[in-house]
């Protein structure tokens, strides 16, 4: 089993290098902001979904052990997720402002 997984890995990470060995036009200059404008948006997506759930969970747990404590937890709850979110559109103002 391992050796089929090593196996599609490595196939995978062939198929991404095959581009890479087109042939280019007279202007085969890479955009490389745009390129990392993409990433830190996958990342700051990422960090801002795995938050989100923290934050869910942990406000579904405290719901579930106090009831009465709701109007607090709500407000605390989307005053956080409102914060968290903050960050991807943060990052998403920042890509439109830097990459042309």
């Amino acid at each position: 089993m391992r050796t089929v997984s090593k196996l599609f890995m490595a196939l995978s990470v062939l198929s991404f290098a095959v581009p890479a060995f087109a042939q280019g036009g007279a202007s085969s200059e890479v955009n490389w902001v745009a390129i990392s404008a993409g990433f830190s948006m996958a990342f700051a997506s990422g960090i801002c979904a795995l938050a989100q759930g923290k934050a869910t969970a942990a406000a579904a747990e405290g719901l579930a052990r106090n009831p009465a404590a709701r109007p607090g937890i709500q407000l605390a709850l989307i005053l956080g997720l409102a914060l968290i979110e903050s960050l991807a559109l943060y990052t998403l103002v920042i890509i439109f402002a830097k990459v042309k």
